[in-house]
């Protein structure tokens, strides 16, 4: 399955900052969906898993791995990375409301393995030479670490696993409330921007700290063993990715079409399910960087 893929070649990091601030449009969770994606995960990450990550991250961002979780929608679009664009989504046949590796997992040529699922695959597989303590030429762990981490939560997001003819609701064009947008915007951000200003005062650190509570000793707390039991890393995103279809088929697609306004029903009826998907994604990134770098070589700089 690698072997469909490019070889990543050496992160631009030197650009700091200003490779966020590109102004590339973005295609997965929004920076908010990924940013708490990220923390969630960091935050549960076992002491020598924590300490790899670390050591992977460039030092500008000081250890925190969700100041580069929008990295891979940031450079999508750069001739560099343009083979990485088909690797943040999966098209299912149109109703079918399933998800079948063979089937869906290509590129709009049909190259096989391109697609979310492969590409968590792909990153997971090579993070884990991390361990053999030295630099492998065809891969680059920084790279591998950032890529991993965004296709996690893009798995989660219901529309990234939507139908083809509709490029996952991306085609069907709405109003949300007032303004114009589109199916897949909504579920990527309109739908979280929404709850932060309704309930959070814009402040993401709530939003992050009331669904940490949720995990620890509130809604979800019963759940967590479920989701996060994986008996083989490459084989768990088949999971997450047919959990995506059906959610995008149940809450995602019912009731749409383009010209409609979407409003209060549909964002108090949809924003738990975008909750729970980010938060999901985070505790499964944890358990994946947990399980990858357990007990591995904590020493290995960024390349």
């Amino acid at each position: 399955m690698a072997s469909a893929f490019r070889s990543s070649t050496a992160l631009v990091l030197v650009f700091g900052v200003a490779v966020l601030c590109s102004v590339t449009p973005v295609q997965g969770w929004s920076k908010e969906g990924h940013i708490l994606t990220c923390r969630i995960a960091q935050n549960l990450l076992e002491a020598g898993p924590a300490h790899a990550v670390k050591n992977l991250l460039p030092d500008y961002v000081k250890g925190d791995l969700s100041v580069l979780c929008v990295w891979p929608d940031q450079i999508r679009y750069w001739y560099k990375y343009r083979w990485t664009s088909p690797l943040h989504y999966i098209d299912t046949p149109d109703q079918a409301c399933s998800y079948e590796y063979d089937r869906d997992c290509h590129d709009q040529h049909g190259l096989k393995d391109m697609c979310v699922d492969g590409a968590i695959q792909n990153f997971t597989s090579q993070l884990q030479h991390y361990s053999e303590g030295i630099s492998d030429p065809r891969h680059n762990m920084t790279e591998a670490l950032l890529f991993l981490s965004h296709f996690v939560g893009d798995i989660h997001q219901p529309m990234h696993v939507g139908f083809t003819s509709d490029e996952g609701g991306n085609t069907i064009k709405l109003r949300w409330y007032r303004h114009k947008s589109n199916l897949h915007h909504v579920w990527d951000r309109e739908i979280i921007l929404t709850a932060l200003k309704e309930y959070y005062d814009k402040d993401l650190d709530l939003l992050q700290e009331d669904l940490e509570k949720n995990i620890t000793n509130g809604l979800w707390k019963d759940d967590i063993s479920s989701w996060t039991e994986c008996k083989d890393l490459l084989a768990c995103p088949h999971t997450y990715a047919s959990e995506s279809i059906e959610l995008a088929c149940k809450y995602g697609y019912e009731g749409v079409k383009s010209g409609v306004t979407l409003s209060e029903e549909y964002f108090d009826t949809r924003m738990p399910i975008v909750m729970k998907r980010i938060v999901q994604g985070g505790l499964r990134l944890a358990m994946v960087l947990n399980r990858i770098f357990s007990d591995n070589h904590a020493d290995v700089a960024a390349t």
